[in-house]
């Protein structure tokens, strides 16, 4: 059986091992605090801010184990192994859709450490998996889930 295995840049290693570090060391100790504190209140059976902590240490314990599963397996790219105007995992691209709309760029990551909102694609969606693989000056068509994307490489960084 094939092991999972999480593509990520350097920094997505690093922001996850921070993370790792902050919920062990301060979110676990702070939870378990409260579940102290909600037992001294006496009957649990109807004691809300006991299961109310207990759902909160549930919570906590599957984003570590979450977390160090994803490290465990965690591959980190190495975009030097690539082409430079390649589009890869780690690097950054620039693509406008055809035929006159305002380019975007974007940096494809690991699914790990993802946030579209700071421009960071997974590699796993759409847009990310259509790019990897071409270079700059390519015009390609990327089917998304509204329909097809047609698109051509500006830029990779």
């Amino acid at each position: 059986m094939a092991e999972d295995v999480y593509p990520m840049t350097k920094d997505g290693q690093i922001k996850l091992e921070k993370e790792l570090e902050d919920l062990k060391t301060n979110q676990r100790p702070h939870v378990i605090e409260q579940i102290k504190i909600a037992r001294s209140y006496g009957d649990l059976s109807e004691n809300s801010e006991y299961k109310s902590a207990k759902n909160e240490q549930a919570l906590l314990e599957n984003r570590i184990n979450t977390v160090e599963h994803m490290l465990q397996f965690a591959q980190i790219v190495d975009d030097i192994k690539t082409a430079s105007d390649e589009v890869s995992v780690g690097k950054t691209v620039t693509f406008k859709e055809l035929p006159d709309e305002e380019p975007e760029e974007y940096q494809i990551v690991g699914a790990a450490e993802a946030d579209p909102l700071a421009g960071k694609v997974s590699n796993d969606s759409p847009i990310a998996r259509g790019l990897l693989g071409h270079k700059v000056g390519e015009k390609i068509d990327i089917e998304i889930p509204d329909g097809t994307m047609h698109v051509e490489i500006l830029g990779v960084d």
